[in-house]
């Protein structure tokens, strides 16, 4: 097998890149790096692909063999890589009490273990070229609402684990940071909407939701896009294991306070 011609360009993995913030921090990069966009799905993943050129491979990120090979053929094929996005992640709405097994451990497994396979197989690469990682976690990581058992769990854990690599290697000249995204309008955020019937609509159903965020509005793809292009870029060279929320101010906001918003907006 004849070797990798390096990428001129410094190599960054997304995972989850076929939709939501995925595919938007997959169009933001573009412009700076050789995207890698990953996802069980391959139709969305061309569709991204076309948009961006990004390079495509059909992988499950639960399936701990198929990460480490993603990593091999990037090597393979591109002969660095310098960053890695760790945005797949899945959603099952289920009370403590009537969790399943499996679904616990499909969230776990995807959302936690996936991504700690993924960075293993990458460090090796990421140290040498002093990269980057960001993950995506969720303003579930620090806050839990119904249902979210097992999915606040695994994005607290992915949290640590992603601040306990930066710990590690920090003096290797590697850096890890979080992005924790509130109420974001994506595929799964829509899809979400629907289904717990918040209003008739979904611009309704997202009002509603943001009722006690500061910002009253969900964010955009493209604005948790630009959080991550920037942790990934020199502009932040010496910020390390940060969170960096992208959530209209929710985590700053005391629910139990937002009744006197609307004594001040009278006032006003």
């Amino acid at each position: 097998m004849s070797e990798a011609v390096v990428s001129e360009k410094p190599v960054v993995i997304v995972t989850g890149g076929g939709s939501g913030i995925g595919a938007a921090a997959a169009r933001r990069l573009s412009r700076d790096w050789q995207v890698v966009i990953c996802g069980r799905r391959r139709e969305p993943l061309d569709i991204v692909a076309a948009e961006t050129g990004a390079a495509v491979f059909t992988t499950d990120v639960g399936d701990p063999t198929a990460s480490i090979l993603l990593v091999k053929q990037v090597i393979e094929r591109f002969g660095r890589l310098d960053g890695l996005v760790l945005n797949a992640g899945i959603l099952i709405n289920a009370t403590f009490s009537e969790m399943s097994l499996d679904a616990w451990n499909q969230q776990i497994g995807i959302n936690l273990t996936g991504p700690f396979v993924m960075t293993q197989a990458a460090l090796p690469h990421l140290l040498a070229s002093k990269g980057a990682v960001v993950a995506i976690t969720s303003v579930g990581s620090v806050q839990t609402g119904p249902g979210l058992a097992a999915y606040s769990a695994s994005k607290a854990g992915l949290q640590l684990m992603t601040q306990a690599l930066a710990y590690e290697h920090a003096r290797d000249g590697l850096r890890a940071n979080i992005v924790a995204p509130g109420w974001i309008r994506t595929e799964m955020g829509d899809e979400e909407m629907e289904t717990m019937h918040i209003a008739d609509d979904l611009e309704g159903a997202y009002a509603k939701v943001s009722e006690h965020v500061p910002a009253r509005r969900a964010g955009s793809s493209a604005e948790a896009a630009d959080a991550i292009a920037w942790l990934l870029s020199p502009a932040s060279s010496f910020v390390n294991g940060a969170v960096l929320a992208v959530d209209g101010g929710s985590l700053i906001a005391n629910v139990g306070m937002t009744y006197f918003d609307k004594l001040v907006e009278n006032d006003g």
